[in-house]
């Protein structure tokens, strides 16, 4: 996903009916899923560094829904494959 036009945010809602608004910082394709990067939306830039969360979209009675990575191996891989993408967007 592109960012032409500025940042996406997202909202999304928990099992308890709590709503939390994001910022999607990258989305990846890895091994057929979608990953996202994601900050608490209206976070400072020193806030980003502590609050970055990665999440996995599964699809859930045909919704998609976004959900944390319970294994360790496949969350590394992610995290590793979007700093590389991050820091290659810097440079």
């Amino acid at each position: 996903m592109e960012d032409q036009y500025g940042s996406d945010f997202i909202t999304i809602v928990d099992e308890d009916g709590t709503e939390y608004e994001l910022e999607v910082l990258r989305t990846l394709e890895y091994n057929g899923e979608t990953y996202m990067a994601v900050v608490p939306a209206g976070n400072s830039m020193e806030d980003l560094q502590l609050e970055v969360s990665i999440l996995k979209s599964v699809e859930e009675d045909g919704e998609p829904i976004l959900v944390t990575i319970d294994d360790d191996a496949e969350l590394e891989a992610v995290y590793d494959i979007l700093m590389d993408s991050l820091y290659e967007e810097e440079e």
